[in-house]
């Protein structure tokens, strides 16, 4: 792709910048050579800003090893070996890491992001596409996420977390802030938000499920372990722990939400190893002990 200081022009660039390339490129440049430059000369700003005006390309990079402050390639990536970054990591298309991933500030990728050991960014990481991580994945910001997320072990995201598609978990999970799945939620260890957690389909978590404020899930939730919420507690179907379900003083506890009410014994039941305190709706079939 050919860039023409006039078709910068029309993009309506910061003055700055728009000077900056006039002196470098006043005939103007192929796209990813741009890029290059500017992350060379240290505005990478310019060069994610240059990615938003003309978007991703089809073009492919393999690469042995990846060890930089900065890196905006417009098309996808394969990395043979580890990836270090020291700040910004931003790929137009896929990312694919036959080893692990450590970005300093931020992550953004286009598409798909695929790492067989740890994925660490010390930032925050946005993925329009899935998300797998063979072994843990540490957000120290937020996490966004806009298809299906799997990762091997665990998962720790220090503020939000917002998942577009799937999410499965071989070990525990942490999220610092608000959690949305729009999809199942299916983790094999814990859960704990420090925020409100909610699913548009299902949680199952294989122990339990610690949440700070109002945890709800449009089908149903289940926990092999206890269930907590510092608020209300909210199942569109059935809800089951291996132990104790318990709201936030004040707080009720709801199942069957999104079924009649004349199916709740077979669609909207309740077991836990105690009946709950202000369980408000849905069917109680018992403890869970018996």
């Amino acid at each position: 792709m050919d860039i023409s200081r006039q078709f910068v022009r029309q993009k309506q660039p910061c003055a700055e910048g728009f000077r900056w390339f006039l002196r470098h490129f006043e005939r103007g440049s192929d796209y990813q050579p741009l890029l290059d430059a500017l992350v060379d000369a240290g505005r990478v700003s310019d060069a994610c800003w240059l990615m938003d005006q003309f978007g991703s390309t089809k073009s492919v990079l393999e690469v042995d090893a990846l060890d930089a402050d900065a890196m905006v390639f417009a098309g996808s990536l394969h990395v043979r070996g580890p990836i270090d970054i020291g700040t910004v990591l931003r790929v137009g298309g896929s990312l694919r890491a036959d080893s692990g991933l450590r970005v300093g500030r931020r992550v953004e990728i286009g598409e798909n992001l695929w790492a067989a050991g740890n994925i660490l960014a010390m930032g925050k990481l946005k993925v329009d596409g899935d998300v797998r991580a063979d072994w843990s994945l540490l957000v120290e910001e937020s996490l966004d996420c806009g298809g299906d997320l799997r990762v091997g072990r665990d998962i720790e995201v220090g503020a939000g977390c917002r998942i577009g598609g799937q999410t499965a978990v071989g070990g525990d999970v942490s999220v610092g802030g608000n959690m949305e799945c729009l999809s199942h939620l299916r983790i094999r260890g814990g859960l704990k938000v420090r925020g409100n957690a909610w699913a548009g389909q299902g949680i199952e978590v294989r122990e339990g499920i610690a949440v700070r404020d109002h945890l709800e899930a449009c089908w149903g939730i289940v926990a092999g372990e206890s269930i907590t919420a510092g608020g209300a507690i909210k199942a569109g179907e059935s809800l089951e722990a291996g132990e104790f379900i318990t709201a936030g003083e004040g707080y009720g506890i709801y199942a069957g939400l999104n079924v009649p009410v004349d199916v709740w014994e077979a669609s909207a039941w309740v077991r836990a190893r105690a009946l709950p305190s202000r369980l408000l709706s849905g069917h109680w079939r018992g403890s869970s002990a018996s």
